[in-house]
């Protein structure tokens, strides 16, 4: 544990909170993608099967149980929850997200560190949290407003995987034999991808504008 990860999870759990606080509290999900959502959830499941598994502190499994819980707890108030169901956007979140799902797989399937149950669905985990945004994109560039709390929501998204890219240069640096290409290469694609949404994001916070997305 580093400054760098443990500020990456902070941020992470910030995001989350965020979200939390926008689909509880207000009972909307408006500008929020369920396709995104639900990658995520799947992104966690696969990857934190190892909790029954494996235990390597309890703030590993505490971490591990609040992503669980939260990405599903998402995806059930935005599919179930009457008051929320009806501020989601339908008619604009329509981008085909299982089609991103195959491809992990395969890549997965094809490219990992050990072929194992758990080493393959933890790849694919990585695979796909790195284009999991991509139906939040797409949805925030068709509706072009975006709301503050969903601004924030994608922000800290976004920074928290720049943290975790920091965190893997220290511990190159500190750490013997650290080397995980298939993590950074995908971590470094997920990042990239918010590299629009940031520049955005500065513009509006500079110009003390309404953050909006060009179509």
């Amino acid at each position: 544990m580093n400054i760098f990860r443990l500020a990456g999870d902070m941020t992470h759990l910030a995001s989350v909170l965020v979200l939390l606080l926008k689909i509880h509290t207000i009972k909307s999900c408006a500008g929020v993608s369920l396709r995104t959502q639900e990658l995520y959830a799947i992104v966690f499941a696969t990857r934190y099967l190892d909790i029954f598994t494996s235990f390597v502190s309890v703030y590993n499994t505490f971490m591990k149980l609040v992503f669980l819980g939260s990405s599903f707890s998402i995806v059930w108030y935005m599919r179930y929850h009457k008051a929320v169901l009806r501020t989601y956007d339908r008619e604009q979140d329509t981008f085909r997200h299982w089609f991103l799902v195959l491809p992990c797989l395969v890549l997965a399937l094809l490219i990992h560190e050990k072929f194992t149950f758990l080493e393959v669905l933890w790849t694919f985990s990585l695979y796909l949290e790195a284009v999991a945004i991509l139906p939040q994109l797409v949805l925030l560039q068709r509706t072009r407003n975006i709301d503050n709390l969903t601004g924030q929501y994608i922000f800290l998204l976004g920074g928290y995987r720049g943290l975790y890219i920091l965190n893997w240069i220290y511990r190159y640096f500190t750490e013997p034999h650290f080397v995980h290409w298939i993590t950074w290469i995908a971590g470094l694609v997920q990042t990239l991808l918010y590299a629009d949404f940031f520049y955005y994001y500065f513009l509006s916070w500079k110009n003390n504008k309404k953050l909006q997305l060009p179509a």
